[in-house]
């Protein structure tokens, strides 16, 4: 059974916004923290963005004041906005599951979603 899928990636032009949705098994979403991350051709995957069961939320550096990851508690949904995109944001983006504070390190991530591809062109 798929437990993560994602949705919404696409191209956009360097300044634009996308969003990103994960949609989760109930039983994946209730029971665990939830992220992005991302992976660029040649480059090792990064963490982007958390968020714990309640509102507690994490972003890389890089991401800070563009990004703001949200869950829908109602529709087993984890959202990443993503506004002032930059070239450098191209990569896969990779839905994540993880107990707690798990979330925040890529060797503790115990479910992946399948990536959805963003473009961002200068």
């Amino acid at each position: 059974q798929v437990q993560l899928v994602e949705s919404g990636g696409g191209l956009v032009q360097a300044g634009g916004s996308l969003r990103l949705s994960c949609a989760a098994t109930r039983s994946i979403f209730s029971d665990n923290a939830l992220g992005w991350y991302r992976q660029a051709p040649g480059k090792q995957r990064e963490f982007v963005a958390g968020i714990l069961t309640g509102i507690s939320t994490n972003y890389a550096d890089s991401v800070k004041g563009r990004f703001t990851i949200s869950r829908d508690n109602a529709k087993n949904t984890v959202y990443l906005q993503m506004n002032s995109l930059k070239p450098e944001d191209t990569s896969v983006y990779y839905c994540a599951a993880a107990r707690s504070f798990r979330i925040l390190v890529l060797s503790r991530v115990e479910c992946w979603g399948q990536g959805t591809q963003v473009t961002v062109s200068s």
